[in-house]
């Protein structure tokens, strides 16, 4: 005769009420960290490499720029590249925007951009080159950049002329739009200005004195910025 099989081990029975609720509270907090965490991760992970980008740029070069060497040089798996900024390009355009390589037209305002806009066309012609000048004398790196963009035009130093071109439309917009279309030699002189801040600024990396002003000093680019402004109140007014 065979044997009866074991009895069957009742359930404990489910709890209810203030129980249930004590389960469930902690689930819930999880789920909101959780939440939280990926996104602040996401955020600092993309910091790191628009960081390794200049990093990269700054140690080996242009010709060294690539998806392999900025994630090593950031410490992450180079999947992320392509998952945050879909590849190479879209990396080097988020960087451009950021106002690491280039300063964006917003931040040559000074510390109050409403009281810049009310101010005469020469004045803010004036403050705003005064400002571009310092902002790109204190990029080393953007420097360098302009000075292998010369002979060694590529698909990736054209991503960022376009960041530039874009913020020239920009510039133009906050110097004036009107002013600057009635004024289409205004215009040209800008572009003139711009061209020549940054050749001087490519010069000085091989040589200190140039058309008799140092232009490596701050008193060669106060005496620069100062023609400006002397050329800004007897051109734009």
């Amino acid at each position: 005769m065979a044997a009866a099989p074991p009895p069957k081990r009742a359930r404990p029975p489910v709890r209810s009420g203030k129980a249930s609720a004590r389960v469930a509270a902690p689930r819930a907090g999880r789920s909101t960290e959780a939440v939280a965490r990926p996104r602040r991760d996401r955020d600092a992970t993309k910091r790191r490499l628009l960081d390794a980008v200049a990093v990269v740029l700054a140690r080996d070069g242009f010709s060294a720029i690539g998806v392999n060497a900025v994630a090593k040089e950031a410490g992450v798996d180079k999947v992320l590249v392509y998952r945050y900024f879909d590849g190479l390009p879209g990396m080097l355009r988020a960087w451009g925007e950021s106002g690491r390589f280039w300063p964006r037209a917003e931040d040559l305002l000074g510390d109050d951009p409403e009281a810049f806009a009310t101010l005469p066309l020469p004045e803010r012609y004036a403050r705003f080159f005064e400002h571009f000048v310092d902002e790109l004398r204190a990029r080393p790196l953007t420097i360098e950049i302009l000075a292998a963009e010369i002979v060694a035009r590529n698909e990736l130093t054209a991503i960022l002329e376009t960041e530039r071109e874009e913020w020239g439309r920009t510039a133009s917009r906050i110097l004036g739009a009107g002013e600057f279309a009635a004024r289409p030699d205004l215009q040209e002189l800008t572009v003139l200005l711009i061209a020549g801040v940054q050749y001087l600024l490519i010069r000085s990396r091989g040589i200190r004195v140039f058309g008799g002003i140092d232009i490596r000093s701050d008193a060669g680019w106060q005496e620069l910025k100062a023609a400006v402004r002397h050329m800004a109140r007897t051109v734009a007014a």
